[in-house]
Parts: structure tokens; C-alpha cells; sequence
């Protein structure tokens, strides 16, 4: 096992094939390990060179809606009147404490996707 920081692209691919060829590798064997110390320096590298933006609120809710198979009137019953999701969806509107708090307690969507400028 010869684990190094992932300084570069060519090491980055590297990390990966290898991840990818002991992926499977029981838990509590010597690749095991080394799986999970590469799945470390790999998410680490990942944030750092390519990071991802959090949607915003808008997306975020057409999303988890989608994943839920939610109607919209099924959210306007979170968010409390059915012309308030189209001013909303429109951006007309945006989201008061309340909406975030049901959004967030009701359909898990995390409060750094609500809060998000838009």
C-alpha cells in the first residue's frame, strides 16, 4: 500500500483505478483499508478542484419534488397556498422563514439550499 496525497491530475487517475480495482475488497482486510484512505484523498481532491455549487432553492425544491413525485398541489400544502407555489416557482416570491422550516421538516430538503440567495 503506497498512499500518497493527491497533488495532481495524473495522481488523481491513478487513485481512482485503483479504488476502482479494490473496491469490492472485504472491510477488514489490508485493501479494505487502503479503499477507504483513497476514498478520503479522492473526495478531498474532488472538493478542491471540482467543486460543486449548491442548487438554488428553486431547483432545489423542482428536485427533491421530482425524486418524491410530488404534484404541486401537494407543495402548496407545505408551503400554505397553492397561487404562492407559482409566484414562488416564477420567482415572484421568495421563500419566507415558515416555507423554509416546512420545506426542510417535510421533504428533508437541507436548509443551505433554501437559504441561498436567487
Amino acid at each position: 500500500m503506497d498512499i500518497k496525497i493527491l497533488k495532481t491530475e495524473k495522481d488523481y487517475n491513478q487513485a481512482i483505478k485503483r479504488f476502482e480495482h479494490i473496491f469490492h475488497a472485504p472491510s477488514d482486510s489490508n485493501e479494505g483499508d487502503e479503499a477507504e484512505l483513497l476514498s478520503v484523498l479522492i473526495e478531498k481532491y474532488e472538493n478542491e478542484h471540482y467543486p460543486i455549487e449548491a442548487p438554488d432553492p428553486i431547483e432545489a425544491i423542482k428536485f427533491r419534488m421530482e425524486q418524491m413525485e410530488m404534484t404541486k398541489k401537494e407543495l402548496a400544502q407545505i408551503i400554505g397556498y397553492k397561487s404562492r407555489v407559482s409566484e414562488i416557482f416564477s420567482r415572484k416570491r421568495k421563500l419566507t422563514l415558515k416555507m423554509i422550516r416546512n420545506l426542510h421538516d417535510k421533504m428533508n430538503i437541507p436548509y443551505e439550499s433554501l437559504i441561498t440567495d436567487y
